[in-house]
């Protein structure tokens, strides 16, 4: 049996990047440049179009304009392919842990949809007992690069996702998300309700995510130190000049209200989950 081989990061840029949604840009403007194996933080408040971002740039949402790049592979052009090689870890509405469910069963179910779907047709005729065994080297090769010991959990592998920590159920779904070998890794909420402790642990852990090869892309309040950081604040900030600009010319003609509608994207746009659900 051929043990699962490390995934590669991957160099990852935007130019003039930008997303429209219903209710106007959710972010316009993006543009960065990073190295492979880099952590990419995406900082900004709740609602500046951060989580939009990362989900255009793992191939999730179609961008509006301007382009972007992961590897060979530009976007918007080829978004299935950036779908291929990247993998989502704790993004509401698209990535949720079942509450009901428990660690293993979690666990398994992936392990049983990468055997299933995530590997070319030779992997598929071998033997089910080296499948099996290959499913297992990887769910664990994941679980360490996560960061989360199953066995110290209150009931170790039966113990419920409702019953995990904030930390560890990020953890899981980081977990999760590595059980495919994604060369690109996209992380939201990384610092949500979390202590300033446990925030540096994530960091931590996603920062040795980078070390081992993979490029990780995090959404944050506050970008941590060394990382290459992409601000939604600027973003939002010209958004909402060219939206009051809108507002101060309704008085010359009766579309200037919509005008003002289509140009504000102060809140991120409300469609993403199903979006990216579909992609």
């Amino acid at each position: 049996m051929d043990e699962p081989q490390e995934a590669s990061g991957i160099a990852v840029s935007a130019e003039g990047f930008g997303l429209r949604g219903p209710r106007g840009w959710a972010f316009r403007g993006v543009g960065f440049a990073a190295e492979p194996g880099s952590l990419i933080a995406i900082e900004g408040p709740s609602g500046s179009g951060r989580t939009c971002l990362l989900l255009a740039l793992t191939g999730r949402m179609r961008p509006g304009e301007g382009h972007a790049a992961v590897g060979p592979h530009r976007l918007p052009g080829h978004m299935s392919a950036v779908r291929r090689i990247s993998a989502l870890a704790h993004v509401p509405g698209v990535t949720d842990l079942d509450p009901a469910l428990t660690v293993g069963e979690h666990l398994r179910e992936r392990a049983l949809l990468e055997r299933r779907f995530g590997g070319s047709l030779r992997r598929l005729i071998r033997p089910r007992a080296e499948r099996a065994a290959e499913a297992g080297l990887r769910v664990d090769t994941a679980l360490a690069a996560a960061g989360l010991d199953v066995g110290t959990l209150p009931k170790g592998p039966r113990t419920a996702v409702r019953d995990l920590e904030r930390l560890e159920a990020l953890r899981l779904s980081v977990a999760l998300a590595l059980i495919g070998r994604p060369r690109l890794l996209g992380v939201d909420d990384t610092d949500l309700k979390l202590s300033d402790g446990e925030r540096a642990k994530v960091w931590t852990l996603l920062r040795s995510l980078t070390e081992a090869g993979t490029t990780v892309v995090a959404v944050c309040g506050e970008a941590p130190e060394g990382a290459v950081t992409v601000s939604t604040r600027r973003t939002g900030e010209r958004a909402g000049e060219q939206a009051d600009a809108a507002r101060s010319d309704e008085s010359t003609g009766p579309h200037g209200a919509e005008r003002a509608d289509e140009q504000s994207d102060d809140k991120e746009t409300a469609d993403a989950p199903a979006q990216a659900g579909r992609a």
